[in-house]
C-alpha cells in the first residue's frame, strides 16, 4: 500500500535575503497572479542535509558527499600507501567503475556518493593493491582497466549501491554516463512561497572608514542590498516505501531516518546573508500527515494571497487557511486511514484534528512511529 509521510510549514521570516538570485535579488516567483517571495528546493534541502550532519542527527557512515574531490578522499584514506603509486592506481579503481578523473584530479562533474560507497572503494583498493596496475598517459590507463580481472570489474561497479546513505536516498542522485548508479529521490522538496504578495525592499547602507582623518568627510563605502519579510508554506513529502526499497531494507535505518528528518525538516534555516540579517526564524506551525492514497500539497490554500489585518497575523491566518484546504481536499481525495500529527504555537490549528506535540522531540518521535505503522516494521 502506498505510504506518505508529508510535511507541511508555516515558517515567518524577518527582513532577510535567504536564496538569492544571479543579481542578488531575492528569489520570487509569480503564484495565483501575484508576486510571491520564494526559497528554492535545493537551497531549503542543502540546509536539511547541512542540519543533519551539524547536530549528528544521522551517523557518520550514513551520510552522503557531494563533491569533485573523490581522488582526494581514497587518498586520505590509503594514507600508508605510497602516495603516486597510490593515486595511479585510485584512478584505474574509479575507472574500472566508470567514474573518470581529470588533468586536475577531479571527477567531471558533482558526484553524490556515500561515505559507506568511498569507504568500500579504499577498501577494494586495499584489498586488490597488486591487482591494480599503475597507468601513465590517457593510453595505458584505458589498457590498465582492460587488463582488470572481471571480477574486480564487477565488484568496483557493485560498490555504487547508494552506501545506504540516508541523504543519497532522500534526495537521489543522477549519474548521466553510470545509469545503474542513478537512484531516484525518496523525497520531494517543494520551492517555499509566500502566503501572501511581497515586494521587494532595498537597504541603502554605508561603511565608516575607521582610520579616515579629519579631512575624510564622506563614508569609507557605500552600497544596497535587496531583502524581503515573508511568511512561506514549506512543503516535502516522503515515500516511505521508497525509501525502505533505497535504505536496502534495513528497518531501523529507515525510521531513525524519518526521525532525523523530521528534525532537521523544522530546524533548517538557510545561511544566505544571516550576518546581515540573522533572520533565525522557526516554524511556528509543522503539520505532519500520513497520506495512503496519493500525495497532496496544500499550496493551493493560498492561492489567493493573504493580506494583511491589524487584529491577526499573516502566521495565524496562513494555517487557518491550511486547515479549510485540507478539510476540502481531503474530502474528496483523502483516505479515511489518513492521519495528522501538529505542533502548532499559532493556536489556530482545530482541536481533534490529528494528535498534537508540544516539543519538537515529541513530534519527531511521533513520526518515526507513524512510519513504522504505516510500513508495518
Amino acid at each position: 500500500m502506498s505510504a506518505f509521510l508529508e510535511f507541511h510549514l508555516i515558517q515567518n521570516f524577518a527582513p532577510s535575503n535567504l536564496n538569492r538570485d544571479d543579481t542578488g535579488s531575492p528569489k520570487d516567483a509569480i503564484f495565483g497572479g501575484q508576486r510571491r517571495a520564494r526559497v528554492s528546493s535545493q537551497c531549503f534541502k542543502r540546509s536539511i542535509r547541512m542540519m543533519a550532519r551539524d547536530y549528528d542527527l544521522i551517523p557518520p557512515a550514513h551520510r552522503g558527499v557531494r563533491t569533485k574531490k573523490l581522488k582526494a578522499l581514497l587518498r586520505e584514506r590509503l594514507a600508508d600507501r605510497e602516495p603516486e603509486e597510490a593515486e595511479a592506481k585510485i584512478e584505474v579503481a574509479l575507472g574500472a567503475a566508470g567514474l573518470k578523473i581529470k588533468e586536475d584530479g577531479k571527477t567531471e562533474y558533482l558526484l553524490f556518493l556515500g561515505e559507506g560507497e568511498i569507504t568500500a572503494f579504499a577498501s577494494l583498493i586495499a584489498e586488490h593493491w597488486d591487482q591494480l596496475p599503475t597507468g601513465g598517459d590517457k593510453k595505458s590507463k584505458k589498457d590498465a582497466k582492460s587488463a582488470l580481472p572481471p571480477e574486480l570489474l564487477k565488484k568496483a561497479k557493485a560498490l555504487l549501491d547508494g552506501g545506504k546513505a540516508v541523504d543519497v536516498a532522500l534526495f537521489g542522485r543522477m549519474l548521466a554516463d553510470l545509469p545503474a548508479a542513478n537512484q531516484n529521490a525518496a523525497c520531494q522538496v517543494a520551492h517555499a512561497i509566500s502566503t501572501h504578495r511581497v515586494e521587494r525592499e532595498f537597504d541603502y547602507f554605508t561603511a565608516v572608514d575607521d582610520r579616515g582623518g579629519d579631512d575624510e568627510t564622506g563614508a569609507g563605502m557605500i552600497g544596497q542590498v535587496e531583502f524581503n519579510s515573508a511568511t512561506f508554506y514549506r512543503y516535502a513529502v516522503l515515500d516511505l516505501n521508497k525509501l525502505h526499497e533505497n535504505l536496502q531494507g534495513d528497518d531501523d535505518l529507515v525510521l531513525s531516518s524519518v526521525e532525523a528528518f523530521a528534525k532537521a525538516m523544522v530546524l533548517a534555516v538557510p545561511t544566505g546573508k544571516q550576518n546581515t540579517f540573522a533572520a533565525q526564524n522557526l516554524p511556528e506551525f509543522v503539520g505532519i500527515s500520513l497520506r495512503h492514497g496519493v500525495p497532496m500539497s496544500l499550496a493551493n490554500a493560498f492561492e489567493k494571497p493573504v493580506t494583511a489585518r491589524l487584529d491577526q497575523g499573516l502566521s495565524d491566518q496562513s494555517v487557518e487557511r491550511l486547515v479549510d484546504y485540507d478539510n476540502k481536499v481531503s474530502a474528496v481525495y483523502g483516505s479515511d486511514n489518513d492521519r495528522w500529527l501538529v505542533l502548532d504555537i499559532t493556536g489556530r490549528w482545530p482541536d481533534g484534528k490529528g494528535q498534537r506535540a508540544q516539543k519538537l522531540e515529541a513530534l519527531a518521535e511521533q513520526a518515526r512511529a507513524m512510519a513504522a505503522s504505516a510500513l508495518g516494521v
